[in-house]
């Protein structure tokens, strides 16, 4: 009996077992374009169209800092014939400026100075590499630049930032002696467009 049952219960087992159907091709699908969405939006007629945001003239860092310079050049206590070391100037506003191209017109407007013999840069690198300082360093603190001064016999060292807001900056410039770090001659202006 139990043979039995066992046979049939395989044949429900069997019988039960779904058949695969055949397979038949798949109908192609139908792809509609849709129509391009435009880049830029158009307005519609009588609507106002936003302006462009308006572009900052560059600043002119010749005009900027040749006055400055003229001043420093007249000051009292400056010994003609001496060394400058060129500190690169600062940014403390609040936004982006290119220093190093206030920096370079510092460079230019001292080149043709008969007071001061600028310390050059191959110089500069050279020091603060014997020094252990990054050639990117900027001297940020005084006595970091008073040593730096002292090594490549410089008199004076010359300390420049820019502060205020970046949209009308303001030019700071400090003369400093290394031997006693006596401030002798600080003057500001305006940063010219």
């Amino acid at each position: 009996m139990k043979k039995y049952l066992f046979v049939a219960l395989a044949a429900l087992v069997l019988t039960g077992c779904p058949q695969r159907p055949p397979e038949q091709p798949e109908a192609p699908v139908t792809v509609i374009p849709t129509p391009p969405v435009p880049e830029k939006p158009v307005p519609e007629p009588g609507e106002t169209v936003p302006q462009p945001p308006k572009m900052q003239k560059p600043i002119d860092w010749d005009a900027s800092v040749n006055p400055l310079v003229a001043q420093m050049l007249k000051a009292d206590g400056v010994t003609p014939g001496s060394v400058l070391l060129l500190d690169s100037v600062k940014n403390n506003t609040n936004g982006s400026l290119q220093t190093a191209q206030a920096t370079s017109a510092l460079h230019n407007a001292l080149a043709s100075n008969s007071t001061f013999t600028v310390v050059p840069d191959s110089q500069l690198v050279t020091a603060k590499q014997t020094l252990g300082l990054s050639a990117d360093d900027s001297l940020g603190s005084r006595s970091k630049a008073i040593g730096l001064a002292r090594y490549v016999n410089a008199q004076y060292v010359l300390y420049s930032d820019a502060r205020g807001d970046a949209k009308s900056p303001t030019l700071e410039m400090q003369l400093m002696q290394v031997q006693t770090g006596e401030i002798i001659w600080s003057g500001d202006g305006a940063i010219q467009r």
